[in-house]
């Protein structure tokens, strides 16, 4: 064996050691030349449900349905692989014989982690799936298994500390595949790779390599894959990740990151104090997830316990819907404020969404007049034998929003008995924290953005104050459009080209100061690498409707005609523009109207609406920019976004959320999200300090922002002085 090989071979030694000294592990043996290795050592299984009491007839069948649907490859592995999560987590149902009743036989003993019995097998060799691949995919041997019960629930692949944890996360990748072996992943959970450098990474099934995870728990053990695996594969607590923190949404088979389940276990240490409190995750790190998995735990711990979830508007209240119905829980959407009274005075649904106005009687985002009149008067019409039935927790999303005001004492006074728990993404102020900590309770978990960033749950952000005059004539932006414009083109015509575009510095700066906005977002549209390639997009804040029709009308004359959209609020109607005609030209609102209707074609604002987004996230380059005023910058989803550009004035929560729309996780070519300010929110420009937790975030304490923005030029030269250090080394 080389070298190499000897030294992966040691950590394997160490590592099977650490499973059995360390956690308790049995050892079943080296399972290289093992002819039949399935992911169901049934005889484990059997010995197992002996001792928990069932009979022969009824472990013989629920292991017989068990086998059956982990076998089935008629469907994707994704199908299968939820179909067997469910058998193992809510029980095979199985009659012992015609006629008699049906049985739930458990295959984990869930509430009683320690009497499982838990197991590994090193270098399991797995034939392929079907006999036309066996001859490529017998080789396929998983470094370590984890057996719970004879079921394989964990995978874990071994790497030198030279050779990139990623080679292990691809050999995974690998395996599931068709041409492999991809039946042995039907009953997986944790499907893991590491070495001793960088630690360990997990994922579940089909994760992407990008989204795999990295656990992060205080511990005194130096060896980071010592330290992950001791944590991550305990034996309890690896049973509580797979019960209480797996979520199959969507079509995407999803695991908890380490601040989700932090986060959820302090809620219910809060819950079971009868406190509330404030979860504060930043944006992008799963929130909606983390709200997923607390009310999840809340239906089945909890007697009689009913979920409302409150938002403060539309587009969030349908964002929560999505989620919710996404991965199998019927969430019901209060429609009235009379809906949400008659829905409360009910037992049923257990799970609830509604706009936070329904609780002023409004039906929509409107605001309410005086709140204590309503209170009075909303008591005064209450059915006579209204009470909120269940025992009510109240999730309240971007609690440092609307729901820490005057509208949170129409809640309280519907729901007296409620507990309250606030979400949000963003700090809060330094003027609302001391209101919002008496209306929820203290922070129960916080996750900031400078932590997401170092975890890799999202990315860094670059900021650019740019003066439009300056930036849009200079010189040497000037020649990498030229450049990117001209490339393949001969000598003769480059230099008539040339001379056509002498002039450019001199026509740029006489256009509009939104002419010259459009011009430089075009160019970088031409010379920035992701935005040329049409695998990232941009998105445009204008600071009215009308400005975002003038810019689209600009947009339409480029060669982003048709690639570009305006979504906001607006929806043009006939009434907008009566007795507008003036009989001398275009009014401002004739003009909107008319630009709007253009774009719209025949089609209604909504529709139009969940086209464009729907494009701008699956087809990146076939709609590189959408133009807003406010929709869109919260709670909008789009890992292709990749610059903002910032045409108003902003601050505080509202650029918070804006700014991270643009620190997803994409493809390796997306290093950064970046933020273009055309309005110089932070006073940045002509200036040698640049504190970005000044200006136009100076509302938040400086530590609940450090690190939010960093300069993007100043970064630049910095990476470029490291990549000559290195280069000199």
């Amino acid at each position: 064996m080389s070298n190499v090989g000897q030294i992966e071979k040691a950590t394997q030694q160490r590592v099977v050691k650490l499973f059995q000294e360390k956690l308790g592990y049995d050892y079943l043996g080296n399972k290289i030349d093992g002819v039949d290795n399935r992911n169901i050592n049934t005889n484990l299984a059997r010995s197992f449900l002996k001792k928990q009491g069932y009979d022969d007839a009824l472990i013989t069948k629920a292991l017989h349905q068990f086998s059956k649907v982990a076998g089935d490859q008629t469907k994707s592995l994704y199908d299968t692989n939820k179909a067997v999560y469910e058998l193992l987590r809510y029980g095979v149902k199985v009659k012992a014989e015609i006629g008699e009743n049906t049985q739930t036989v458990w295959l984990i003993d869930w509430k009683h982690p320690l009497n499982n019995h838990f197991a590994i097998a090193e270098e399991v060799t797995v034939k392929g799936a079907d006999a036309k691949a066996a001859i490529k995919s017998f080789g396929k041997r998983p470094d370590v298994v984890i057996y719970v019960n004879g079921i394989a629930l964990g995978v874990l692949e071994l790497k030198r500390s030279t050779v990139s944890v990623a080679e292990g996360i691809r050999q995974n990748l690998d395996n599931q595949k068709k041409l492999f072996i991809q039946p042995f992943f039907t009953t997986l959970q944790l499907v893991m790779a590491g070495n001793d450098t960088e630690g360990l990474r997990y994922g579940t099934i089909e994760t992407p390599e990008k989204y795999y995870l990295t656990w992060k728990q205080d511990s005194t053990i130096e060896n980071l894959l010592d330290r992950h695996l001791t944590q991550l594969c305990n034996k309890t607590q690896l049973l509580e990740l797979i019960h209480n923190f797996v979520v199959f949404d969507a079509g995407v088979k999803k695991l908890c990151r380490h601040n989700q389940y932090f986060g959820v276990k302090a809620a219910q240490d809060h819950i079971k104090r009868r406190e509330g409190g404030i979860i504060w995750h930043t944006q992008g790190s799963g929130k909606s997830l983390t709200m997923v998995w607390l009310a999840k735990w809340l239906r089945e711990n909890v007697k009689d316990a009913r979920v409302v979830i409150i938002t403060d508007r539309t587009e969030l209240d349908k964002q929560i819907e999505t989620v919710f119905k996404g991965v199998d829980e019927d969430i019901y959407r209060t429609q009235s404020g009379a809906d949400l009274i008659a829905t409360l005075n009910d037992t049923q649904p257990w799970l609830i969404a509604s706009l936070i106005h329904k609780f002023a009687g409004k039906d929509n985002e409107a605001q309410p007049g005086d709140i204590e009149e309503f209170i009075a008067e909303m008591k005064r019409n209450l059915p006579p034998d209204f009470k909120a039935r269940g025992d009510i927790y109240v999730f309240v999303d971007e609690c440092h929003r609307t729901q820490s005001g005057e509208l949170h004492k129409a809640m309280k006074a519907i729901l007296p008995n409620a507990l309250f728990i606030g979400f949000t993404g963003t700090p809060l102020l330094k003027a609302d924290k001391q209101k919002s900590i008496e209306v929820f309770g203290g922070y129960i978990h916080t996750y900031k953005f400078d932590e997401a960033v170092r975890d890799k749950v999202v990315l860094d952000l670059r900021y650019e104050a740019r003066d439009i005059d300056q930036s849009i004539t200079s010189t040497a932006k000037i020649d990498q459009w030229f450049d990117s414009k001209t490339r393949g083109l001969n000598d003769v015509a480059l230099a008539q080209l040339k001379k056509k575009w002498g002039s450019m510095q001199k026509v740029l700066s006489s256009k509009s100061r939104l002419e010259k906005i459009v011009a430089d977002i075009l160019m970088d549209m031409a010379i920035r690498d992701r935005l040329q390639s049409g695998r990232g997009n941009a998105m445009l804040v204008t600071s009215s409707v009308y400005e975002a029709c003038k810019c689209y009308e600009l947009f339409e004359h480029s060669e982003l005609a048709g690639k570009c959209a305006i979504v906001t609020s607006y929806a043009p109607s006939p009434a907008d523009i009566k007795g507008e005609e003036t009989g001398e030209g275009l009014t401002e609102r004739l003009r909107k109207y008319e630009i709007y209707n253009r774009m719209l074609g025949d089609q209604t604002a909504e529709a139009f609406e969940e086209a464009v987004k729907k494009k701008f996230i699956k087809e990146p380059g076939q709609m590189r920019l959408l133009i807003v005023v406010d929709k869109l910058l919260t709670g909008f989803d789009a890992p292709s976004a990749t610059y903002l550009y910032i045409d108003k004035q902003m601050r505080d929560h509202g650029l918070f959320q804006a700014i991270c729309r643009v620190n997803r996780l994409d493809g390796d070519d997306k290093e950064y999200g970046y933020i273009i300010d055309y309005k110089d929110l932070f006073k940045s420009l002509g200036t040698a300090i640049h504190d970005y937790t000044s200006g136009a975030l100076d509302a938040y304490d400086k530590d609940d922002v450090a690190g939010l923005l960093k300069d993007r030029l100043e970064m630049a030269k910095q990476r470029l002085e490291e990549a000559r250090e290195a280069i000199k080394a």
